[in-house]
């Protein structure tokens, strides 16, 4: 989906816990913001990731779990990558959804490990199936296809029989 068909009025959705304590620590870290069927998305810029998170968590928001990670291809698009951090706090029975926009020339970010420990095999599954690097990760490295294997199957540009 494009960025800019998710673009909702931000004045509108202060009162969000999540988007409030962003708004207060950077604001322009946000970049757009969505809300559809009760749910929260936002999407931050690529530098502020693990300082959201960080956040997040430690904020009165007390967003202490992070239940998925994961990342989307929008080929032929640029940024081409959408990483997708599903955060949970259990005391506010809250969700939001962070999403960070990765360009194909340099599709790195940093890693959340040391913020969520958890986060650690899901990244290492978006470098394995997507090819995105996750800057300071503690084992970055193949989880699910063999070592040797070439490419990323779950990009929208990989040979649907695979490389020969």
């Amino acid at each position: 989906m494009p960025l800019e068909t998710a673009i909702t009025d931000v004045e509108q959705l202060k009162e969000k816990p999540a988007l409030a304590c962003l708004l207060a620590w950077r604001p322009e870290a946000v970049k757009a913001v969505k809300w559809d069927r009760a749910e929260l998305t936002i999407w931050l810029e690529r530098e502020s990731i693990r300082e959201a998170a960080k956040r997040l968590r430690d904020d009165a928001t007390k967003f202490e779990f992070l239940s998925d990670l994961t990342c989307l291809d929008w080929y032929p698009a640029d940024p081409r990558f959408e990483v997708v951090y599903h955060l949970l706090s259990m005391a506010r029975k809250d969700r939001v959804r962070l999403k960070v926009r990765v360009s194909d020339g340099d599709p790195a970010i940093d890693s959340i490990t040391p913020i969520w420990p958890g986060a650690a095999p899901f990244e290492r599954e978006v470098f394995d199936l997507f090819g995105v690097r996750f800057g300071g990760h503690p084992d970055l490295r193949r989880i699910m296809m063999p070592e040797g294997w070439e490419g990323h199957p779950l990009r929208k540009d990989y040979p649907v029989e695979g490389y020969r």
